[in-house]
């Protein structure tokens, strides 16, 4: 990899599970029980808006029991030293790249820790449980928040600014993804399509590892940080 100014990083499940929290709809994973139906989607909000607080509740407090690993310091540290351009795009919807110190980040799927009010749209921190009753701090109404998470059915968040940094990327980099779940699995098509490099570092090979110029396999907390190395003495 040679002459590379501009990196868009993509990560997902894989990374965060190595830090205890489970993969997305994996064995024994998030849903835990519930089908994807029941807590993810809007119509399950309208329904039954009790069972789908208590589930986030429930995933935020798990935030509590666990801490960013190597892989996420290792992009942190990219963050803070890379001096091209850099974008880390996360599927995943915990806290652990903030918390590891990474900036140059978005959330295309939302936050746990960010609620957002269907009365007003105004979008805050939120560390509580929101089965216990909220209030916006936007408009003042009372229990219109919900969990700031894209469900099923709904638009990712900031895709143009993903698109903008995917086009004047010179390599695109995933990270513990399925390859499973769009549109982030169309990226490195798009990506290829492009003429730019594309690399894949993950547990194993993902539904789309053929579509990857080079697929490392093993441990996120093994493979990022020997990546950023090798990024960062070059």
């Amino acid at each position: 990899m040679t002459d590379i100014r501009n990196i868009v990083v993509l990560t997902g499940a894989g990374i965060s599970a190595e830090s205890g929290l489970n993969t997305f709809r994996g064995p024994g994973g998030l849903w835990e029980g519930h089908r994807v139906e029941d807590i993810c989607t809007p119509e399950a909000l309208a329904r039954n808006r009790a069972l789908v607080l208590d589930f986030y509740d429930q995933r935020r407090a798990a935030l509590a029991t666990v801490a960013p690993n190597a892989g996420h310091v290792a992009l942190a540290r990219l963050d803070r030293e890379w001096q091209g351009g850099l974008l880390i795009v996360t599927q995943n919807v915990d806290d652990l790249h903030e918390r590891a110190g990474a900036e140059r980040m978005l959330h295309m799927h939302g936050e746990l820790m960010s609620a957002f009010c269907e009365h007003c749209g105004h979008r805050q921190r939120f560390g509580g449980a929101m089965l216990d009753g909220t209030r916006c701090g936007g408009c003042g109404a009372a229990d219109t928040l919900r969990p700031d998470i894209v469900f099923f059915g709904e638009m990712p968040y900031e895709m143009d600014r993903i698109d903008a940094a995917l086009g004047a990327a010179d390599l695109f980099v995933s990270i513990g993804t399925s390859g499973a779940v769009y549109p982030a699995a169309g990226y490195v098509q798009q990506a290829r399509h492009a003429g730019i490099e594309t690399l894949e570092l993950n547990l194993e090979p993902s539904a789309g590892s053929y579509f990857f110029h080079e697929t490392r396999l093993g441990p996120a907390g093994e493979l990022v940080p020997a990546w950023v190395e090798e990024m960062l003495g070059k």
